[in-house]
């Protein structure tokens, strides 16, 4: 019973900061929820860079 007694006591000593780390955990999980969602809903093909070989011809007259 004392361990019990200990957690009370301390949920009622810092009420307010563990209502505001739950508040923020929550919203920030929440965005990231969302913005995770978003991502996946707008997937589109990657850009792809192909690497193209010129051949340079020169022309010139020499004998």
């Amino acid at each position: 019973m004392k361990i019990i007694a200990k957690i009370i006591f301390f949920v009622k000593t810092y009420e307010k900061e563990i209502i505001l780390f739950i508040a923020v955990f929550l919203i920030s999980s929440f965005s990231f929820m969302l913005g995770y969602i978003y991502r996946e809903e707008n997937i589109k093909d990657p850009i792809k860079i192909e690497k193209i070989n010129y051949e340079i011809k020169s022309f010139s007259n020499h004998s």
